[in-house]
């Protein structure tokens, strides 16, 4: 394309015929229009042609001030660039990483004092994975390089963080991948027996894993890698006394445990952390997305000092891992400001506040025809949809479950102004995930929810699903 040609083309035009876009089907290449957002405030978006849409997936899980503090995390940004603009963490440091460092310290649960810095989800859990292996490779264990992960779940895009997820469709195209990683069931309820009380499905989850265990052998196990609350299949919370069991399996058979707390984490659940908020003390945290609430790329790890003083006195005497932009001093700024923001509008306590309105407002939905299932904590929630109630699937004769969501769901969100995560789940129903930013107080969670239901009505109608 010519410089001229690229100066009058429409952005819509030079995205479709450049831009290689994040799991964007080839129609949106083609044939189906592709939207241009251009700017944001509140827990709104606008695109090119002056609409708003409420943003109810906050970005992706990660815009946790939503759209109106960029021009002050801005600022914090434009000081660091000029003072210092670009510097590594190879055995040096600088302050913007320390200083960051030593606060998530302070927000980390028990002895998890040793932050090593990547620039997303993917990287951390990539990193978590080369730790884990270190650390018992230190400890003279070398035979523990297998990982246990959940069905369904969703680690990241890269080599080994691929290996990790539980999603076939997701992985399954470049494997083989990764060897030794194993998978237990989730903690789904929807579909498990009616009479099976918490207490009875948390023993089968701990039994399942137990056993998977012994039969791999737990002197091969390196770590066990779970999100305190799952994402991928939608909004899946731990039964009481989950995780403090898999806690007790990982010291019987010293295994780490690794939180997945890419979405979890900064204030999601309504605490920094969803271990803090279910209650468990992992070995590893995983962070990314809501860190600088997305307005830059950062993540990470958060270890205890066990595990890092361990790898240091191995005989690589240091964390074998690097990254040219780990500990970015210009992403570190810009996460330093997002916590001091997140900390004056206190965001975890509007999350603990609009919680039980969220719950309330969602549960209003079980009257449509087609919402089977409605789940979640915080603001993390999911719609499962379903045409038979009964069977707790969709039977629908007339209209599949993929051609609901792309020809009938997913207009009608964008013909209501609504953002949220529209799927086809590997069970075959249809999911609807919400999960805004931080900063939606109750009446903009009742607005949310009020686009959810118009979204759904429509849709139903127009599937011919009254």
């Amino acid at each position: 394309m010519s410089a001229e040609t690229s100066t009058t083309a429409t952005v819509e035009e030079l995205a479709k015929r450049h831009l290689v876009m994040n799991f964007t089907p080839a129609a949106k290449y083609r044939n189906e229009s592709l939207p241009i957002f251009v700017r944001g405030e509140g827990c709104y978006v606008y695109d090119e042609s002056g609409k708003r849409y409420f943003d109810g997936l906050a970005g992706l899980f990660c815009t946790q001030l939503g759209y109106s503090h960029g021009a002050e995390v801005g600022e914090a940004v434009a000081r660091q660039m000029s003072e210092l603009p670009f510097q590594t963490t190879w055995s040096v440091a600088h302050p913007p990483a320390a200083k960051l460092a030593a606060e998530l310290a302070d927000l980390a649960p028990g002895d998890l004092n040793r932050v090593f810095l990547t620039s997303s989800g993917s990287e951390s859990n990539e990193a978590a994975i080369k730790l884990a292996r270190q650390y018992h490779i230190s400890r003279g264990e070398h035979a523990r390089r297998k990982f246990i992960a959940r069905r369904v779940a969703y680690h990241g895009t890269s080599f080994g963080a691929m290996s990790l997820n539980g999603m076939v469709q997701v992985r399954k195209m470049f494997e083989p991948l990764m060897s030794g990683v194993r998978h237990v069931s989730n903690t789904k309820r929807y579909r498990r027996p009616g009479q099976e009380t918490e207490a009875e499905f948390t023993a089968f989850l701990l039994a399942e894993l137990e056993s998977l265990i012994l039969q791999e052998g737990a002197d091969t196990i390196a770590a066990i890698i779970m999100e305190p609350l799952q994402n991928a299949g939608g909004s899946l919370t731990p039964p009481e006394g989950y995780f403090q069991g898999v806690r007790e399996l990982c010291d019987r058979h010293g295994i780490l445990l690794i939180a997945d707390e890419v979405i979890t984490g900064f204030g999601r659940l309504g605490e920094w952390f969803g271990s803090i908020h279910y209650g468990f003390q992992p070995d590893i945290i995983t962070f990314a997305k809501g860190i600088a609430s997305a307005y830059v790329p950062l993540g990470g790890l958060i270890a205890g000092d066990r595990v890092i003083e361990t790898v240091l006195d191995g005989p690589a005497g240091m964390y074998n891992h690097a990254l040219t932009y780990s500990g970015h001093p210009v992403a570190c700024a810009a996460a330093l400001a997002n916590l001091e923001i997140m900390r004056r509008l206190d965001v975890q306590g509007n999350v603990k506040a609009a919680s039980a309105t969220f719950a309330a407002e969602l549960e209003r939905l079980r009257e449509n025809p087609i919402v089977g299932d409605i789940r979640g904590d915080g603001y993390h929630r999911s719609l499962e949809l379903v045409t038979d109630k009964a069977t707790k699937s969709w039977a629908s004769e007339h209209l599949d479950a993929t051609e609901f969501v792309n020809q009938h769901l997913t207009p009608a969100a964008a013909e209501a102004g609504v953002l949220c995560r529209l799927a086809v789940d590997s069970e075959g129903n249809p999911l609807l995930q919400l999960s805004p930013p931080l900063v939606a107080d109750a009446a903009a969670i009742g607005e949310l929810v009020g686009l959810v239901e118009q979204t759904l009505s429509k849709a139903v109608a127009s599937g011919g699903l009254r």
